[in-house]
C-alpha cells in the first residue's frame, strides 16, 4: 500500500481551467499505488479579490457570461474548517503544493493553516511548478516548506512518495532542493519527462464545477488536453526561454510533442466517460507540427466530433490550415498580438513579424467561420502611454472579434524580469500579481494610473470611431463623471460591437460534411510546418 498525498491547489475565482498538472500527478501517483486528495481554494472566498475572467469581461474584453447559471458559485462554507475536517479524517503522509508566482502567497495562507498538523505529525511539505522552479530560493524560505521542486513534478514525487512509503531518509530526491535542520540540499536536475508515457490524467478528485469554462459567453464542460510540452519561440516575458535554457544545459530538449493517436485516446475518453462538450487544447504550441502530422491530427479529430479551442500566433496560420481546422471542428482561436509597435516589439519582445503580414494573415479566419481574439500587453519596462497607442491602432486594422489587454507582469523565470530588476523597476524578492491585476512597476513615463486608463478603455478605442476618442479619454478618468461617460459608452458598446453569445459553436453539424461557400481550395502542398506560442 502506498501513502497518502494532499494537493494544495491555491486559486482564486475566475481563473478557472482545471490544473492538468495536477491531475496528471494525481494519475501517475495512483498508478504507483498512492492515494491522493486535492484542497482546491477555487471557488471558496478564500483572499477574494481577484477574479481573472470577471476583470476581463469589466473591461469587454470577454464576451458576457454567467456561472451561476450552471449553478457555479462561491461556496458558502467556511474554508479553514473545511480544510482542518479534510486532514483531520484523510491524515496525509506529504503535503504538495503546485503554485504559480501569483498564487503562492494564498498557499502560504493555506499552509499556515495547517502549520500545527504539519509540525505535530512531522509531515513534510513538498512546492512545485513554475514559480518555485525558477524562484526556488524564495520558496524554500518558508518555515513549512521542506522539499522545493525544481522543473518537472513527475518523476521526483514517485521518488519522494516511495522513500516516505519505505521510511527511508528524504535525500536524494531528483529536481529537488531539501532542506535540513542544517544545511540545503540541491540535486541535479534529470532529463525531461517522455509525455508519451504519461497516464490519461485523474480528474476524479476535483469536484465537478471544475470542469466547466465560459467560452464566447457560454459555459462548457471542457478539460484541457496536452499536445505539446515546451515552446521553440523565446518571447521575453515567458518563462518558456529559461525552460529551454535549464534544460538545454544538461543536454535535453524541454520542447516535447505527444502522439496523434494517445492524444485521440485522451479525447475519446472524456467525450465517453464525461461527456465533454468542448475541446480546450493545452499547447504553447497548438500547429507546431510538420505536414504529416498536422494531416493526421485532422484526420484523427473526424471521430472526435467537438468544436475546439486553441492559442497560437499570427505567423503561424495560412489558408490551408484554417480551412482544414475549421472543416473538423475548430471554433475560435486566440492570437498572441501582444504589441502595436513592430521596433518596440522586437527589441523588448523579441516577435519579431510585420504589422502588415499580422493584419493581412487574421482576414483568414472569419472566412471560414472562426471566431477569434487577439491578446495584448501594456505596461512593459521602458514603455509608454504613446507607445499603448499603437498597440490601439494595429487592433483597430484587425477584424477580431475581441481583444484582450493585460498589465504586464514581470514573472520570476522570464528575461524581461531580469530587465526590470536591472532598471530598479523590482526587487529581486518580490513576488508578483496576476496579470488581471494592476501593476507592480512604476515607471515615470509611463505610471500605473495611466496603465489602467489604457487597460479600461482598450475596448472602447478599438471599436469606436476616432470621432469620440475625446469622450473615451474622458471616460479613461477614474472620477464621477469620467465613470459616468465610461458606463454610458459600456452599454453602447455591449449592444453595438459586442458578440452575442454563441449557445452552441457547431450544433449538430457533421464536421465531415461543412460546405462554407467562401471557402478557398487550397493544394495540399501550400502546407507547411507551423509553429507558435502560448500568448493567453
Amino acid at each position: 500500500m502506498g501513502i497518502k498525498v494532499l494537493f494544495i491547489y491555491p486559486n482564486t475565482y475566475g481563473m478557472n481551467m482545471l490544473p492538468p498538472a495536477i491531475a496528471m500527478f494525481s494519475a501517475i501517483l495512483k498508478k504507483n499505488n498512492h492515494k491522493i486528495k486535492i484542497f482546491d481554494t477555487t471557488y471558496y472566498s478564500i483572499d477574494y479579490g481577484i477574479d481573472s475572467d470577471g476583470s476581463k469581461m469589466e473591461r469587454l474584453n470577454v464576451v458576457p457570461y454567467s456561472m451561476d447559471k450552471k449553478g457555479i458559485r462561491l461556496k458558502n462554507t467556511d474554508w479553514k474548517k473545511d480544510l482542518k475536517e479534510l486532514y483531520k479524517d484523510y491524515e496525509p503522509d506529504l503535503i504538495a503544493i503546485s503554485s504559480t508566482e501569483d498564487m503562492w502567497e494564498l498557499g502560504m495562507k493555506v499552509l499556515e493553516e495547517m502549520k500545527e498538523y504539519k509540525i505535530n505529525n512531522n509531515i513534510p511539505v513538498i512546492a512545485g511548478g513554475v514559480f518555485p522552479t525558477f524562484a526556488p530560493e524564495i520558496c524554500i524560505k518558508n518555515e513549512l516548506v521542506d522539499l522545493v521542486c525544481v522543473g518537472e513534478g513527475e518523476n521526483a514525487l514517485i521518488d519522494l512518495c516511495d522513500k516516505i512509503k519505505n521510511k527511508k531518509e528524504i535525500k536524494d530526491i531528483t529536481n529537488c532542493w531539501i532542506k535540513t535542520k542544517n544545511s540545503l540540499q540541491k540535486n541535479s536536475i534529470t532529463k525531461p519527462v517522455d509525455i508519451n508515457k504519461t497516464p490519461i490524467i485523474d480528474i476524479s478528485e476535483f469536484e465537478e464545477n471544475r470542469l466547466y469554462r465560459p467560452m464566447t459567453g457560454k459555459v462548457y464542460k471542457m478539460i484541457p488536453i496536452e499536445t505539446i510540452r515546451g515552446c521553440p519561440f523565446t518571447c521575453r516575458f515567458c518563462n518558456s526561454p529559461d525552460q529551454m535554457k535549464l534544460y538545454k544545459g544538461l543536454g535535453h530538449n524541454f520542447f516535447r510533442k505527444k502522439k496523434v493517436d494517445l492524444i485521440f485516446d485522451e479525447l475519446k475518453y472524456f467525450k465517453d466517460k464525461h461527456k465533454v462538450e468542448y475541446n480546450y487544447f493545452w499547447a504553447d504550441t497548438f500547429l507546431a507540427m510538420n505536414k504529416n502530422e498536422f494531416e493526421e491530427f485532422c484526420e484523427m479529430y473526424k471521430e472526435i466530433n467537438l468544436p475546439f479551442w486553441m492559442q497560437t500566433r499570427p505567423e503561424t496560420i495560412n489558408e490551408y490550415n484554417i480551412k482544414r481546422l475549421s472543416e473538423i471542428g475548430l471554433h475560435r482561436i486566440s492570437f498572441g498580438i501582444e504589441h502595436g509597435n513592430e521596433e518596440f516589439r522586437r527589441k523588448i519582445l523579441d516577435r519579431r513579424w510585420k504589422n502588415k503580414d499580422i493584419i493581412e494573415v487574421l482576414k483568414i479566419p472569419h472566412r471560414y467561420g472562426v471566431t477569434f481574439s487577439c491578446n495584448n500587453i501594456t505596461g512593459f519596462p521602458t514603455e509608454t502611454k504613446k507607445l499603448a497607442f499603437d498597440t490601439i491602432e494595429l487592433n483597430r486594422q484587425i477584424d477580431s472579434d475581441n481583444a484582450n489587454i493585460y498589465s504586464f507582469v514581470p514573472f520570476h523565470g522570464t528575461p524581461l524580469r531580469k530587465m526590470c530588476e536591472d532598471l530598479g523597476l523590482i526587487k529581486p524578492e518580490t513576488i508578483t500579481k496576476c496579470l488581471t491585476s494592476e501593476t507592480q512597476l512604476y515607471m515615470e513615463q509611463y505610471p500605473p494610473e495611466e496603465i489602467e486608463a489604457v487597460k479600461k478603455c482598450f475596448s472602447l478605442y478599438i471599436k469606436f470611431p476616432k470621432s469620440r476618442w475625446k469622450e473615451i479619454e474622458r471616460a479613461e478618468k477614474n472620477d464621477k463623471e469620467g465613470n459616468k461617460i465610461y458606463n454610458e459608452l459600456k452599454k453602447e458598446y455591449l449592444e453595438t460591437y459586442m458578440p452575442k453569445p454563441d449557445a452552441d459553436p457547431h450544433g449538430n453539424v457533421d464536421f465531415n460534411s461543412v460546405e462554407n461557400p467562401h471557402c478557398i481550395d487550397l493544394p495540399g502542398d501550400k502546407l507547411k510546418s507551423q509553429h507558435h506560442i502560448d500568448d493567453l
